[in-house]
């Protein structure tokens, strides 16, 4: 995978899964993710978004370091958690970097005790995430890097009020929205809580 500066580690990992060559919002969105500025990707499925957000985190992050979370990647589904956590895996098998995944369906206590131990990206949908930090009493501060996937649907979900609460207790983070279509929640959202984004919208390209 070429891409500027990117780090050997990734690199060798996503050739070995078969990445080679950058998708389009992949090479575009690059430079502006890696700079650490408030960011919007708009594009439809397969546009390779989500592998672009993971990048991200392992570019930035690169080594396991300390206990406190310091990426939080929320999704709206169980099924969202176990393949993006599957997905980060394949990325960071070149580093020790740790992620786990939480979702309703998870027993919190197990959930708790994991994050005790040490997790540097944690990937969730946002009513266990906010039912895990409400609970446990963690420090949100660490988090570097606060990234929304499928945004669209979390948002219509309803569920932007919680992703606002969060964000209340976040200092100095990068916040990165990616969806697959815009509405007036979404930029009503990116009103709220982005100052001057970098604003990427795919959503009239034909490949990628």
């Amino acid at each position: 995978m070429e891409l500027k500066k990117i780090i050997l580690p990734l690199r060798e990992a996503l050739e070995e899964i078969g990445l080679t060559k950058p998708t389009t919002l992949q090479f575009e969105t690059w430079s502006s993710l890696k700079s650490g500025m408030p960011c919007v990707l708009l594009a439809e499925s397969g546009s390779g978004k989500s592998t672009a957000l993971g990048m991200l985190l392992i570019q930035k992050l690169q080594k396991a370091e300390g206990e406190s979370t310091r990426a939080l990647l929320l999704v709206p589904t169980k099924e969202d958690v176990l393949r993006t956590v599957d997905l980060l895996r394949e990325m960071a098998s070149r580093t020790n970097l740790r992620m786990f995944g939480v979702h309703e369906k998870g027993d919190i206590d197990y959930d708790k005790n994991q994050l005790s131990l040490g997790v540097d990206i944690l990937v969730g949908t946002p009513v266990k995430i906010n039912a895990l930090f409400s609970s446990a009493g963690f420090n949100l501060n660490t988090i570097r890097h606060f990234v929304v996937d499928d945004a669209d649907i979390i948002f219509k979900n309803r569920e932007d009020s919680i992703v606002l609460r969060l964000l209340t207790s976040v200092d100095r983070t990068q916040l990165i929205y990616a969806a697959s279509t815009s509405s007036e929640r979404f930029e009503s959202m990116i009103d709220k809580t982005m100052e001057e984004p970098v604003y990427f919208d795919f959503t009239d390209e034909e490949t990628y």
